[in-house]
């Protein structure tokens, strides 16, 4: 998209001028606003294509403005700029409807290369479905010259296999399937794959987001509208159920629903007819329902957050799909597909990872899942400098071996227990220790791993530095 408007907020002034030059090299029209506030205000008077946003700001952060702008710009793409260590929280708000989020320290192929994928995406998909059977990216026809490489890959595992065998069972059913799993285990894939094997598999796939639709505009999207229905409605709006006719309807985080429009949507699942908002007629509709949630549907129910009749409607098989960390076996195979998909975007020749590298990502928690594994993976390619991926082109909580917290913050992390001196325990002690390392780890990555720098900024010599990072576990 040439002239494309863009959006940088972040309160660190020097980065703020940093991209804004290097964006407007590139032709984008770029402003910057140093707090949420102001960037509202700027959003209030123009339309932004992309807004690049930090995660922590002044005066909000970025689950606030990202909530604002899917209010009051549907259109705008949305770009999250965090640390490596808070990518689980990144990964939540991509299923709340950013596009991608990027890692400090920034680097200008790859944040070019995110803004080029998000200014061309055609709607509210994210950096491209990846799944808990295989892995999928959406990507750029390759360069001239360079091999070209499918979108699937499946795993090996036996978690794979059942997933592979329930998809064979189901697809050619018309049953409805609800698909559970942590954000990033690739839901939407494992939707696509069964509409492609089903009787169904010529006619269209439509997938909504229910966690990124404004709750005002969710009724709009999925039954559609007449002219003169609501304020802005100027012309007759065929919902998302009209535009499946025949095919598969995808409901991703379908907890997310109203009360108002779950008992729209139990209306049509019983009767198979739906009604624009506005309007007076009764539309037949013949579409087959496929939803998709990571939290869990029968508390939900217990908590009168969820309508029980409707779990049923959309329950009639499951299928559940394991987090990364619970299928390592199928982590090399991924990641050398995700290496195949980065060659072709960034015309590089990886052959692959290093043993070091690749022990570091089998130890690893992968909190963000198959979605991180390929954040990192195409990070790694950019950076990696010869035909194998060596443990320094890795992030440094990657290196760290952490694990994510099963329960409690969500943003938190806890140590994987493979042997470094400096242990994590509930004490004060550990406590303090925790702390200490998430701050080295930040300071490093800030710094672009520089270890005299970081040990400046730290007010400590390089010798403690090292020894710091020798009791963690850190080997950067």
């Amino acid at each position: 998209m040439t002239n494309a408007s863009i959006l940088v907020i972040d309160d660190d002034q020097d980065l703020s001028m940093l991209l804004s030059r290097l964006l407007s090299k590139q032709g984008y029209t770029v402003s910057t606003a140093s707090r949420g506030a102001v960037a509202k205000e700027q959003m209030a008077g123009k339309k932004f294509d992309l807004v690049l946003c930090d995660h922590r700001l002044p005066d909000t952060d970025a689950p606030q403005m990202l909530e604002h702008i899917r209010a009051t710009s549907p259109g705008t793409q949305v770009i999250i700029i965090t640390g490596y260590s808070e990518v689980r929280l990144a990964v939540e708000l991509m299923r709340k409807g950013a596009f991608d989020y990027i890692g400090k320290p920034l680097y200008p192929d790859e944040l070019l290369m995110r803004v080029q994928d998000a200014l061309a995406a055609d709607g509210h998909e994210g950096s491209g479905p990846v799944n808990g059977n295989g892995a999928a990216t959406k990507t750029k026809a390759p360069k001239p010259g360079s091999a070209k490489t499918s979108d699937y890959v499946e795993g090996t595992g036996p978690a794979a296999q059942l997933i592979a065998k329930h998809i064979g069972l189901v697809a050619p059913t018309d049953m409805s399937v609800l698909i559970t799993g942590e954000t990033g285990t690739g839901k939407e894939f494992v939707a696509k794959r069964i509409h492609q094997e089903s009787t169904r598999g010529a006619a269209p796939f439509v997938a909504v987001d229910c966690g990124a639709l404004p709750k005002e505009l969710a009724g709009s999207e999925l039954f559609g509208h007449t002219k003169g229905a609501f304020t802005g409605a100027v012309t007759d709006k065929a919902g998302s159920f009209e535009q499946a006719q025949g095919g598969t309807l995808f409901l991703d985080e379908v907890g997310n629903l109203t009360y108002e429009n779950q008992i729209k949507l139990l209306r049509v699942l019983q009767e198979r007819k739906i009604k624009r908002i506005g309007g007076t007629k009764d539309i037949d509709v013949d579409v087959r329902i496929l939803a998709a949630t990571n939290e869990d549907l029968d508390r939900a129910v217990a908590e009168g957050r969820f309508r029980e009749d409707l779990l049923h409607r959309i329950q009639e098989f499951t299928i559940h799909l394991l987090p990364l960390r619970e299928r390592k076996e199928d982590i090399p195979r991924f990641a050398k597909h995700f290496v195949e998909l980065a060659n072709a975007r960034l015309g590089r020749q990886v052959t692959g990872f290093d043993d070091a590298a690749m022990q570091h990502m089998l130890n690893y928690g992968w909190s963000g899942n198959l979605r991180e594994l390929g954040n990192v993976v195409k990070r790694a390619v950019l950076l990696s400098s010869d035909a194998h991926i060596t443990s320094d082109c890795l992030p440094a909580v990657v290196l760290s071996g952490a694990q994510p917290v099963r329960h409690g913050n969500p943003t938190s992390t806890a140590d994987s227990g493979t042997a470094p001196v400096a242990t994590m325990g509930d004490d004060l002690r550990s406590a303090a220790l925790a702390a200490e390392k998430d701050m080295i780890l930040k300071v490093l990555e800030r710094n672009g791993y520089n270890k005299s720098r970081t040990a400046e900024q730290l007010h400590i010599d390089r010798k403690t530095l090292y020894n710091k990072l020798k009791a963690f576990g850190l080997e950067v």
